[in-house]
């Protein structure tokens, strides 16, 4: 990996290379994506069957799009039992995380007779992308499900490419099954995306889409917003580890590595105050590789996107993860907790030399739906908050409404808004006093 000694100038060059992931900057795609999310909404069905034949080589139909109660059965044994027992584990720890998210209605009420507050109340109805082709992700299945199932979405409907064979996974399959979808469909790509937002003959719509994608899914996700809600726009995953002298070079270089694998625009950077730290990762990632399955996909994530960054002071450290927002940040300090308090933006932080980031993407129970490319500024984890809609109750009684109507009146009309200053003035305008 590339060593880079920190200032204002590689700074701003770094920030340069990681926008180039950003999903917003792959306009070139858009009319692809838009014309088939188009194509979904007017033809329906007969759109989606044809793009399904055309992108997955997989004939679909009415009869047979839908995953049937058969085939997960048969799903189910083809899974190895071991696995099935690890996925429930992972399952409950990360149902007992989300349960703790939960948010009650309240509502106060005052003598004089108003009832002011909040009513809490899950999605009709979500639907879950799931990717196909080169791997499964039952983890993400279970990570995107089990938030929506915690909130109490009624419908919880997830889509995802067939295999040549015509089938689901049996893996992803056997996760969304425990997990708690309601349906499952063999479809992807776009057209997926476009079948969720607005319905076909085959998938009714849904309310909310969430789950990770190609750079298709993610620009089907942007072009359908606003007719449906999503969770985000999620660009390639990415991992920042800020250190000390006192981390093991080896547990942060294959830390590094373990994000590096997604895809070759996967981001891995080293943040530290040590060179000798530095050097040493450096040459435990290039020895690494050479033994990982995944080696040419890690390769050019590393030379494209791989960065070890040797800053002065840790304030400086700190101020570069804070500008960068990881998606997933390490923190292997002398004293993590610490450290941790001077971090404001990161999707996940991961703290101490035993916390690192399989950690929370397989088992430890917090959502690995993070927010990437910066958006941790602004943007949360996912959680049951996705899948639930807040409605705010407001009750006057007339003792209520009119000591304070004249100042209801005098801000309407402040506005020129009339209609607005009549609708309360005519409640009291028979009074005598």
């Amino acid at each position: 990996m590339r060593i880079v000694k920190l200032s204002k100038e590689s700074k701003e060059n770094l920030l340069a290379d990681l926008l180039k992931r950003d999903p917003n900057n792959y306009g070139q795609y858009a009319d692809t994506v838009q014309a088939i999310v188009d194509d979904v909404k007017a033809r329906g069905d007969e759109a989606l069957f044809e793009y399904t034949e055309k992108f997955d080589k997989v004939k679909v139909t009415k009869d047979t799009i839908r995953v049937t109660k058969e085939e997960i059965d048969e799903a189910l044994k083809q899974v190895d039992p071991k696995l099935m027992e690890v996925m429930v584990k992972s399952m409950k720890n990360i149902r007992a995380f989300h349960e703790k998210q939960k948010q009650l209605s309240w509502f106060d009420t005052t003598p004089d007779g108003t009832i002011l507050g909040q009513r809490v109340t899950p999605l009709d109805s979500a639907g879950l992308y799931v990717p196909g082709g080169k791997a499964a992700y039952p983890s993400s299945v279970l990570m995107n499900i089990i938030p929506a199932e915690v909130a109490g979405v009624n419908r919880i409907v997830m889509v995802t490419p067939p295999g040549k064979d015509g089938k689901v996974n049996p893996v992803t399959l056997a996760a969304a099954h425990i997990a708690g979808a309601t349906e499952v469909y063999k479809v992807g790509g776009a057209q997926a995306i476009a079948a969720l937002a607005f319905g076909t003959e085959s998938i009714p719509k849904v309310n909310k889409i969430a789950g990770p994608g190609n750079i298709y899914v993610a620009l089907a996700k942007k072009a359908v917003y606003g007719h449906v809600s999503i969770d985000s726009i999620a660009g390639p995953s990415e991992i920042m580890v800020l250190a000390d002298e006192s981390a093991n070079a080896k547990f942060v270089a294959a830390d590094l590595l373990s994000q590096a694998e997604h895809d070759e625009l996967a981001c891995a950077i080293l943040v530290t105050t040590s060179m000798k730290l530095a050097e040493e990762v450096s040459k435990l990632t290039e020895e690494f590789i050479a033994g990982l399955s995944r080696k040419e996909i890690l390769q050019k994530s590393i030379d494209n996107y791989g960065y070890i960054l040797v800053a002065d002071s840790m304030d400086d450290a700190v101020d570069v993860v804070n500008e960068i927002a990881p998606e997933h940040l390490e923190i292997q300090t002398i004293n993590p907790f610490e450290t941790m308090t001077q971090v404001r933006n990161a999707g996940a932080i991961f703290m101490g030399e035993y916390s690192s980031e399989p950690l929370g993407d397989y088992f430890a129970g917090p959502n690995h739906v993070l927010p990437t490319n910066g958006t941790a500024k602004f943007f949360s984890p996912l959680g049951v908050d996705a899948y639930v809609k807040k409605s705010s109750i407001i009750y006057y009684s007339k003792k209520a409404l009119k000591p304070v109507s004249r100042d209801i009146i005098q801000f309407a009309e402040s506005e020129y808004l009339t209609a607005h200053a009549n609708s309360i003035r005519v409640r009291f305008e028979d009074d005598k006093e």
